[in-house]
């Protein structure tokens, strides 16, 4: 699985999380340019991940919309909290994480 990462500084703990769940392949934009919201989103990207942060409205716009065209899924995060791990995982597996022994999962997302 290739995940495309969009915003965000500093992301290698969201991609240790993207691995352990078995991507193969992370891309990073950090959105820092104006010339990110103008790049074409890669044909094998299988997921997108935004991280709303550092993300310019403009440009999440653009990508979303891309992404919809494409029917690629994905998930706009304000920072990388334990309900955003559980949304990552809710999304990469397809299943809920209802369990509360989960580790990654607090309980305050809505689940």
């Amino acid at each position: 699985m290739s995940v495309l990462i969009i915003g965000g500084d500093k992301v290698t703990r969201l991609q240790s999380l993207l691995q352990s769940l078995g991507a193969t392949e992370t891309r990073h934009w950090d959105s820092r340019r104006n010339s990110t919201s103008h790049k074409t989103i890669p044909h094998n990207t299988d997921m997108i991940i935004m991280l709303t942060d550092f993300l310019k409205h403009n440009s999440m716009n653009h990508f979303k919309r891309e992404a919809k065209k494409s029917d690629i899924p994905f998930l706009c995060v304000k920072g990388l909290s334990g309900c955003s791990e559980c949304q990552i995982r809710q999304m990469v597996d397809g299943i809920r994480y209802a369990d509360q022994t989960d580790r990654f999962c607090r309980g305050t997302c809505s689940r």
